[in-house]
């Protein structure tokens, strides 16, 4: 008898349908197969993910790893049911934390928890995540489905990721070599990406697809298509800049906002000096900050406010930087400089 073939019956009368698990692997190959780049061994079905890491030219390689999740916003998922992009937020959390590094992503896997596995949303999950390792540049090669009736709703479940890249260790972003009046380039968001939608969904009252259908007039589209956009994915654009131009910090502005992850890419005894009045903050922001009488602190404290990655380089190199990210596809801007002090300023 074929895996494929078997069966329990003891099994899907306790509400985990094993075959199910098999039709869903068979209508997410074709969206694996769009991720295939060289290394990527055969392995799905497999019990590990296979790849060879091309090490030519590499003096001492580096394995970079990060590991997330979508978090509450998989909430809006369930409500719009679309589940197509959330796999995008997951990838994007993991590479865009491991590109800070100056490293290539290698690999993804992901791992689905849900109470009833349907096959077709199954692989709908997988279509983002494989969209995200497209737009990375990174294989997917394997992955985890769990089917937990009783522990998850039968229309809810949960979705986690990890990446692996490599880099040089001669070419990973230094922030030693920081100075007063480096310059703080900001790359966009597409919106709240991935974070603080607990506060989100508290604010908006999140809980119909009637609140997600209203269309507010600052935003020209449904409040649930603003808030559903994904996490925008920055490792072309950046490893394309650190080509030509040493980067000497890089940030992922996810959960914390501007106050926690900022200096975790500034050296001590340097300050942040951001100019607010440079950013380019999307409505959606400023809705939910005047929605929710939200201080402007805590907005900066909790959200991306616009900015979803901010890279750092010497101030003679800035214009040079702005052209290059900006020719490959992000619309970057100086948003400050580094100073003498710690931690960030806003003014």
């Amino acid at each position: 008898m074929s895996i494929k073939d078997s069966r329990s019956r003891s099994y899907e009368a306790a509400g985990v349908d094993i075959t199910a698990g098999y039709r869903a692997v068979e209508l997410m190959k074709k969206h694996i197969s769009r991720t295939v780049i060289p290394g990527a061994m055969p392995s799905i079905g497999n019990f590990g993910g296979l790849f060879v890491p091309d090490l030519a030219g590499m003096k001492e390689p580096i394995l970079v790893s990060g590991t997330d999740g979508v978090g509450t916003k998989l909430k809006l998922a369930f409500l719009m049911d679309r589940h197509n992009t959330v796999g995008i937020d997951c990838v994007a959390m993991c590479v865009n934390d491991i590109v800070c590094c100056g490293a290539k992503p290698l690999f993804f896997l992901d791992y689905i928890a849900l109470g009833k596995n349907i096959p077709e949303k199954v692989a709908s999950i997988v279509e983002g995540v494989a969209e995200g390792c497209v737009q990375s540049g990174c294989a997917l090669i394997g992955g985890e489905t769990a089917e937990m009736p009783g522990f998850y709703p039968e229309d809810e479940y949960d979705l986690a990721g990890f990446a692996v890249g490599i880099v040089d260790k001669e070419k990973i972003f230094n922030t030693e070599s920081q100075t007063e009046g480096d310059a703080m380039i900001a790359l966009p968001s597409s919106g709240f990406h991935s974070n603080g939608f607990s506060l989100v969904r508290k604010v908006f009252n999140l809980s119909s697809r009637e609140v997600l259908s209203t269309v507010p007039p600052e935003l020209g589209m449904s409040l649930g298509e603003a808030l559903i956009a994904p996490t925008k994915i920055y490792v072309k654009p950046v490893l394309a800049l650190a080509e030509e131009i040493r980067i000497k910090g890089c940030a992922h502005i996810t959960g914390g906002g501007f106050y926690e992850n900022i200096p975790r890419a500034v050296k001590s005894g340097l300050c942040a000096v951001i100019n607010k009045a440079s950013l380019a903050i999307p409505p959606v922001f400023r809705l939910l900050q005047t929605t929710g009488d939200i201080p402007e602190r805590d907005m900066f404290n909790t959200f991306n406010m616009g900015v979803g990655m901010c890279v750092i380089v010497d101030k003679a190199d800035a214009g040079r930087a702005v052209e290059i990210l900006r020719a490959n596809g992000e619309n970057a801007y100086v948003m400050g400089e580094l100073k003498e002090g710690e931690g960030v300023e806003i003014c």
